[in-house]
């Protein structure tokens, strides 16, 4: 699996239980992604899956990383459940 898998249970509201997936390039690793386990890969699209309410802070995070956001798609459910395998 590429990227990163949020999946919560802000389905309470009609938008919080719509799932989009991000598309990024440019991800660079710096002092911020130097306190994740892991490493950041250099090129290629690295797919990042959140939930509509955390939308506006993932896309600060990846600003922040020196990423593009190349596409935000939404997912349905079935979707969603086969990226989280």
């Amino acid at each position: 699996m590429l990227g990163q898998t949020a999946i919560g249970s802000a389905a309470n509201t009609p938008s919080g239980s719509r799932v989009f997936r991000y598309e990024v390039v440019g991800l660079r690793q710096n002092d911020e992604t130097d306190k994740n386990n892991y490493s950041i890969r250099r090129s290629g699209s690295v797919f990042v899956t959140v939930p509509y309410s955390r939308m506006n802070e993932e896309m600060r995070r990846i600003t922040r990383l020196g990423g593009k956001i190349v596409g935000i798609h939404a997912m349905g459910a079935e979707e969603a459940a086969k990226a989280e395998e």
